[in-house]
């Protein structure tokens, strides 16, 4: 468990859960609550969506029919639909579980719809934190030393060095609440590791957590390799460069899949040799598994925002809730006050760097 932030018990918070998002909704999105209500017995769903469809498919999953609450929504958003029409759907699925974390009834939602639209909403209807300039989009990803958070990863194409600073302190949150880890390091992806490299807001956001608490456990500009190499717990970029760098590495590690799989189906010896190693490829497998990186959040809003990949199964639908129960039985959001008020002595500066 993470330290010094005392849970909050289960049973005192649920989750919005938009039923009729993603690829294959709603039946894998109830057939990951099937197995997340085991993992959480205490946890309550709010599941928002098609109620006759829905009552019909919860009564063949008793976990997920005893832990769930349903609410009626007539519509649902298309994955192609642009946000700004997404905005005008106020009976949608995500639209009326959206509605539920704004107004407190629910502490987060899960939603493997639309992300466009997902982003959109959730910065209009549940709104950032007073504290925080923009939400930023994180998620966990593999590396030689374990997991690491990268963030932003799309959400802001361009940020300034106070909005680099905020994603730090965001992003130390989501390891401490996520990951577990009691004291993150933090690292700055830049274009080498020398402190005169890069441009003039990312050595600012460099200077700024340097001089702050958080300088400690930062430990300045990392490079592209470093995020597979674990170098660091957390790696803080903008939004364009942490897109590209995401879908870069989803490519390579596709890449590598199908090598191996080219390398031991060519020839009869390869196909013995992979028989031999088959436990040991069994076990990378698992470790390079997607569905157990499923679930990028929204940071910095007022609730809990995590977005599932639109095609996952049923045991990545699960993750992705394993990682919003675990950012609200944690307070993710009063880490990330805490944070910002430890910042607090180098206000003026994120002040200027933000003009």
């Amino acid at each position: 468990m993470p330290d010094d932030v005392a849970p909050v018990p289960p049973a005192s918070f649920s989750l919005a859960v938009d039923a009729m998002g993603g690829d294959n909704a709603p039946e894998v999105v109830l057939d990951g609550l099937e197995l997340a209500a085991e993992r959480h017995p205490h946890a309550r769903f709010l599941l928002v969506g098609d109620e006759a469809r829905l009552g019909a498919l919860l009564a063949l999953r008793r976990r997920a029919a005893k832990a769930c609450s349903l609410r009626h929504a007539p519509d649902s958003i298309p994955g192609d639909l642009k946000p700004t029409a997404a905005l005008r759907i106020r009976g949608s699925s995500m639209r009326v579980a959206i509605d539920a974390v704004a107004s407190g009834e629910a502490a987060g939602i899960v939603s493997a719809g639309n992300t466009g639209a997902l982003m959109a909403l959730a910065k209009i209807v549940v709104k950032t934190l007073p504290e925080i300039d923009r939400p930023a989009l994180a998620a966990i990803g593999p590396s030689a030393r374990g997991d690491v958070v990268m963030l932003d990863l799309g959400a802001n194409l361009q940020c300034d060095a106070r909005n680099l600073v905020e994603f730090a302190v965001m992003g130390d949150a989501f390891a401490r609440s996520v990951l577990g880890l009691t004291r993150p390091t933090i690292g700055l992806l830049n274009v080498g590791s020398e402190e005169l490299k890069g441009d003039e807001r990312v050595r600012q956001a460099a200077d700024t957590l340097r001089d702050s608490l958080f300088g400690e456990n930062f430990r300045g500009f990392v490079e592209g390799h470093d995020i597979a190499a674990g170098t660091v717990d957390v790696i803080v970029t903008d939004g364009f460069t942490g897109n590209v760098a995401l879908k870069t590495g989803e490519g390579a590690l596709k890449l590598m899949r199908d090598l191996l799989r080219q390398v031991f189906t060519s020839t009869i010896p390869a196909r013995v040799g992979y028989l031999l190693a088959r436990p040991a490829l069994d076990r990378l497998r698992e470790w390079m598994d997607p569905r157990r990186y499923n679930g990028a959040v929204l940071i910095g809003l007022n609730g809990v925002v995590v977005k599932s990949h639109g095609g996952t199964d049923a045991l990545g639908f699960a993750h992705a809730v394993d990682v919003a129960m675990d950012m609200v039985t944690h307070r993710f959001n009063d880490r990330i006050r805490e944070g910002l008020a430890r910042l607090s002595q180098v206000a003026p500066r994120l002040t200027d760097a933000s003009r």
